[in-house]
């Protein structure tokens, strides 16, 4: 398998569980199974991804577009998403910068944590991954807030 085509099953995978099997399978309407077929990397099923139609409803019940952000990725694409957004209700910009150095701080605290032993492992990772999700949060709020300012 091609490794975007690996790297859009691990995303499909991350989806369903995000949202959970059994829901996953209400909301789409396709069994265990088949939501099994879209995200397995053995060789008889290389060739199948979920459709679009069940993606989107996905990812509308989902904490996080994964498939979408995937896609965005591998396009080069860097992606606005506007769930959870603790740093909107005032502060400004002022509070963007506390909470991004906080949350770098946070980033580098993990980073630390994982490095130690030499090797980052898958968990580790995820963790990182997290951290730097978070942190791309704030900075995205803190250029809303800017534009805002700026009149843009």
């Amino acid at each position: 398998m091609d490794s975007i085509g690996s790297y859009l099953k691990k995303h499909t995978e991350a989806l369903v569980k995000d949202v959970g099997l059994e829901a996953a399978c209400e909301l789409t309407g396709k069994s265990k199974a088949t939501l099994g077929r879209y995200y397995s990397d053995s060789d008889e099923h290389v060739d199948r991804f979920m459709p679009v139609d069940a993606v989107a409803a996905l990812e509308k019940a989902a904490r996080y577009p994964h498939v979408t952000g995937a896609l965005a990725e591998l396009r080069g694409i860097t992606m606005s998403y506007d769930a959870d957004r603790k740093n909107t209700e005032g502060g400004g910009v002022n509070a963007d910068v506390i909470a991004l150095s906080q949350r770098f701080a946070m980033l580098m605290g993990e980073y630390q944590q994982s490095i130690e032993d030499g090797v980052i492992t898958i968990n580790e990772a995820k963790r990182l991954l997290r951290e730097t999700l978070a942190l791309q949060h704030v900075l995205i709020d803190m250029k809303l807030h800017l534009e805002a300012e700026s009149g843009s």
